[in-house]
């Protein structure tokens, strides 16, 4: 299925619903930084629509099977413009309680869900996973010092070539060879990156102005103004992309009714060897909260 954003820009996602008769809880759930819908994203929204509620997945302009252009390029803010209209096209479908309509990001979308859980009424709980919380902060530990110079001086290079009518730079997203300019160069992302999705929907590069934005997006700072949505943070332990330390201190400072699951591994643990863990955490969180046997806590 497919919905259109203000400035007529088609974005592609799947619609999941339960075999139950509705009206049904709803989860809106959006893949993370540089990724499509097709990694991982489909086994959470079948676990979801199996627990009675219905999903819809989206993917993030430019990526994936929705347009825009330019490829492969991630403005945050856009993104979450993009995710409010995706809640309002849910609200039209037959069958969806616009009175229970939860949120699930994971990563850079872990970030993108605690914003609108902050700042959109609609929302009535939401899910961060792995979030990302402070690309300032992480991006200090992933570009050495002696090496930001560089990169700052190659964003400029890029945005003064695209006032002049250049398209805009990329760079690989993943490659094991650490000579190579690329966004990762860890085995674990390299493997999550290129796990087998449908051909043509995953190109490995992103645009430098991407980058850049994400190293000035500090999501983590809306945090303490999600109260009263319920919130439910789940972190990895090792986790070195969305730093653990920064998500931690991050849970700290959120307000009650909050709710932290720790789970062991790095950043890709929860859609891998922790599936099951991770799933069936969100899967309780949104039952407590959107179901009316439970009642809104």
């Amino acid at each position: 299925m497919t919905f259109t954003v203000a400035d007529g820009t088609t974005l592609a996602g799947w619609l999941y619903r339960p075999d139950t008769a509705g009206p049904w809880p709803a989860i809106t759930m959006a893949h993370g930084f540089g990724a499509t819908r097709d990694h991982g994203l489909d086994d959470y929204g079948r676990a979801f629509q199996a627990a009675g509620f219905a999903v819809l997945a989206h993917d993030h302009r430019g990526f994936g099977t929705s347009g825009g252009q330019p490829r492969q390029d991630i403005d945050p803010w856009t993104q979450i413009e993009d995710w409010r209209t995706a809640i309002t096209f849910l609200e039209t479908i037959e069958g969806i309680d616009v009175d229970r309509i939860g949120i699930w990001g994971t990563s850079y979308s872990g970030g993108h869900a605690i914003v609108l859980g902050a700042t959109d009424p609609r929302i009535h709980a939401v899910v961060a996973q792995v979030p990302t919380i402070d690309g300032y902060a992480s991006g200090l530990r992933r570009v050495p010092p002696y090496a930001v110079a560089d990169l700052e001086a190659a964003f400029l290079e890029d945005q003064r070539g695209q006032f002049h009518g250049k398209p805009p730079v990329t760079k690989k997203f993943v490659d094991p060879d650490p000579t190579v300019p690329a966004a990762y160069h860890s085995q674990d992302t390299i493997d999550f990156f290129t796990q087998p999705v449908p051909e043509g929907t995953w190109s490995n590069e992103v645009t430098m102005q991407s980058i850049r934005r994400a190293r000035t997006y500090e999501p983590g700072r809306f945090i303490t103004r999600i109260a009263p949505t319920p919130l439910l943070m789940i972190v990895a332990s090792d986790d070195t992309i969305a730093p653990t330390d920064l998500a931690l201190q991050a849970y700290e400072h959120a307000l009650q009714p909050k709710s932290l699951h720790l789970i062991s591994g790095g950043h890709y643990a929860p859609y891998r060897d922790q599936f099951i863990e991770s799933s069936v955490m969100a899967t309780q969180w949104f039952t407590r909260h959107l179901t009316p046997q439970s009642g809104r806590q």
